[in-house]
């Protein structure tokens, strides 16, 4: 997991993550500055998703609170469903599943396990005092 400088957190980057609760979407505030979100709000070995404008980013909580963070969008189904995939170990890598196609992308690298010319993008996360931090 890479670790974020101080230097590069930019407060003027803000996120809203969606909780999903059933049909219910619940945004709250998350950012590099202030708004960081609490680690609580999302779920342990679950996924959840950031919205900025266009671009949404998947961040997955592992068991013992380490953050990894892809892209959201899958490239073979071509939609933002990565959050919601499961995560889980293949052959000692941390991986999470598509939900609609199967692939299986690295936590750590974005690598597709069964396609090698196929990645998603990853992005440096951490928790620091409680709080997740992503910079994407």
């Amino acid at each position: 997991m890479d670790s974020l400088p101080d230097d590069t957190i930019d407060p003027g980057r803000d996120f809203t993550l969606v909780i999903e609760q059933g049909t219910i979407r619940q945004p709250v505030l998350c950012g590099f500055g202030s708004g960081f979100c609490d680690l609580g709000t999302i779920g342990q070995i679950t996924g959840q998703h950031l919205v900025r404008n266009d671009s949404q980013v998947a961040v997955f909580r592992i068991d013992d609170d380490r953050i990894y963070a892809t892209a959201n969008h899958d490239p073979f189904s071509k939609a933002n469903v990565l959050s919601r995939g499961i995560v889980g170990d293949l052959k000692g890598e941390l991986v999470v599943a598509s939900p609609v196609y199967k692939q299986h992308f690295s936590l750590a690298t974005g690598q597709c396990v069964e396609d090698a010319e196929v990645k998603v993008e990853v992005f440096p996360a951490r928790v620091a005092n409680g709080m997740v931090q992503v910079e994407a």
